[in-house]
């Protein structure tokens, strides 16, 4: 692990959405982790919504380096005192920002390749045929092969339906096939230390997570306005 570095002029991180980048190339950053850990110290599963370019990516991409025991890139921040890093925690990350699924196909496929991506990361191989059964045994099986309960982390939960609103009918194909994976994170809950979704729509309890109704939804909470972007202050 390098050491982070010490410029003498700070950068600003512009479209800057990976906190190890932030942090190794000496770029402004505004510390949210004090609020990472009251999150967790308080609760379990969360639901966040923002607009895009609101920092969404970025405080995923934080939750996920403190859960992984990444030490050296929170040194010097409110965290880096108060977290156990001998501690660490599987992290299975799923995310739908980069490009259009127009057909339930193209969705299939994108879930797929993520949980492949999330097997060979941590080193363990599903056989379950279909793609939410697949899920929940990649969680299952991380918490075995590591010993510690899983992270769930997904960012931009929404947007295979937002990229189809134009044509509702495919917009519900994409709703149901989402809704199916996403019920797996409150059937597995055992086997879950910590889930965190985020996304551009306000979700609703009766249709996209009926199946997931243990969400704290912080999106208006004063607890955590600051919890994206920065104040002027």
């Amino acid at each position: 692990m390098p050491r982070l570095k010490l410029p003498t002029r700070l950068k600003l991180p512009i479209g800057i959405q990976t906190f190890r980048e932030i942090r190794e190339d000496g770029c402004y950053y505004v510390d949210k982790t004090g609020l990472a850990l009251k999150l967790i110290e308080e609760g379990k599963a969360y639901f966040l919504s923002r607009p895009r370019r609101f920092g969404k990516s970025l405080l995923i991409d934080t939750l996920a380096e403190l859960f992984a025991g990444n030490e050296p890139l929170f040194r010097g921040l409110y965290a880096h005192e108060r977290w156990d890093w001998s501690r660490r925690a599987p992290v299975i990350r799923l995310s739908f920002g980069g490009g259009v699924l127009r057909t339930p196909e193209e969705l299939t496929g994108k879930i797929g390749e993520q949980l492949r991506l999330n097997q060979a990361a941590l080193g363990v191989v599903c056989t379950e045929p279909g793609l939410d059964g697949c899920f929940a045994e990649l969680i299952r099986l991380a918490h075995a092969r590591h010993g510690e309960r899983v992270v769930v982390l997904v960012d931009e939960y929404d947007k295979p339906i937002l990229d189809n609103l134009t044509r509702p009918e495919m917009a519900r194909e994409m709703r149901d096939g989402l809704r199916n994976l996403y019920s797996v994170i409150k059937d597995s809950d055992a086997h879950i230390r910590f889930a965190f979704l985020t996304g551009v729509s306000k979700f609703s309890k009766v249709s996209l997570f009926s199946g997931l109704n243990n969400l704290r939804d912080i999106t208006v909470s004063a607890d955590y306005s600051a919890l994206c972007g920065y104040t002027e202050r």
